[in-house]
């Protein structure tokens, strides 16, 4: 079968590779969609400190099994439609200990610190499958990206009456706009694009403020009567935007951070102090988290046709990443489509 590698920074190639067979506990899954995530164009670009060379990319997938291994439940079987669960989890570090499985120390994403799934067909252990009754596959393969910023607004306690402020209207920023959405809160999008606030707003912000254009500090101190937002969600990775949360939090408010800065982050700590900011990481997602947004997805309503801006097949996956690399401001969701191969 084929399956695309990324073989050192700015190159790929697709090869032949042997079958994957289940074994006990596994089930052997037919690639039919696969998301590209900004991790899987930092490998592309030998940005990802995780990775090592040659790497199979993709960690969001939606496919059809069709083969499964002994001790696999009935519920399980060939032709049913499956979201994977990438991630692995130790059971035995501090995080595992804690019922918090997703920030595993040792955890392996697939397509990062092991070979992913752009493949046409990867095997999983069954334990990492949920499926839907009624979503399509299409929709299926938003589900792990959308789950990520859904844990992030759970991390950070998203309730009604808040306001929730969320920085990026990229996958994660929108998991969070829906995940806080959810919740009951007022939701505030932030970005510096118009075509992804408006996005943003589908996804379930009421208010959206383009950072570029408009004053963010002022916007904010007049949405929250000069209190400040309670919760602010980072989903962009800059400097800017990580000292923004702290500095705009009320007090006793909330920031989430969701995956890494681009570069070391300077701060004024006396807000950390002075206004008892709680300051949290978000990692991952969880099985819970993941059913929520599948929950979110089968009630309608959110923005699927915007969110997906690119539909390529398998024979041009390698360029479609070339392409990202080069017009990243174009791209919200590359979504790769193996059903033709």
């Amino acid at each position: 079968m084929r399956s695309l590698f990324i073989t050192a920074p700015g190159r790929s190639e697709m090869r032949e590779v042997a079958r994957p067979e289940p074994g006990r506990g596994e089930v052997r899954v037919r690639v039919r969609y696969l998301g590209y995530c900004g991790s899987d164009l930092n490998t592309f670009r030998g940005l990802n400190p995780l990775v090592s060379y040659p790497r199979v990319p993709g960690h969001e997938v939606a496919g059809v099994i069709d083969a499964v291994g002994p001790e696999v439940s009935d519920n399980f079987a060939p032709g049913v439609q499956v979201i994977v669960v990438p991630y692995t989890n130790c059971g035995e570090c501090s995080a595992c200990r804690k019922g918090r499985a997703n920030a595993c120390r040792n955890n392996q994403t697939l397509g990062v610190q092991r070979d992913g799934a752009l493949a046409e067909e990867v095997v999983v252990p069954a334990t990492k499958l949920l499926t839907s009754q009624r979503l399509s596959l299409r929709e299926m393969v938003l589900v792990e990206p959308l789950s990520v910023g859904w844990h992030a607004a759970r991390r950070g306690r998203s309730a009604a009456g808040d306001t929730v402020v969320v920085f990026g209207c990229g996958m994660v920023g929108l998991g969070a706009i829906a995940g806080a959405a959810a919740a009951g809160a007022r939701v505030v999008a932030v970005d510096v694009a118009e075509v992804k606030l408006g996005v943003g707003r589908a996804a379930g912000a009421v208010v959206t403020i383009n950072s570029k254009t408009d004053d963010l500090h002022q916007r904010l101190q007049a949405l929250t009567e000069n209190r400040g937002p309670d919760l602010l969600i980072e989903g962009v990775g800059l400097p800017e935007t990580f000292r923004a949360c702290v500095e705009e939090a009320c007090f006793a408010g909330r920031v989430v951070y969701v995956g890494y800065a681009k570069e070391p982050v300077e701060y004024a700590t006396k807000n950390f102090v002075m206004k008892e900011i709680d300051i949290m990481g978000s990692r991952n997602a969880t099985p819970d988290d993941f059913r929520g947004v599948i929950s979110q997805l089968e009630a309608g309503g959110f923005p699927v046709d915007a969110v997906i801006t690119h539909v390529v097949p398998f024979s041009e996956a390698g360029a479609a990443l070339a392409m990202w690399d080069k017009n990243p401001g174009t791209v919200t969701k590359i979504v790769v489509d193996l059903g033709g191969l």
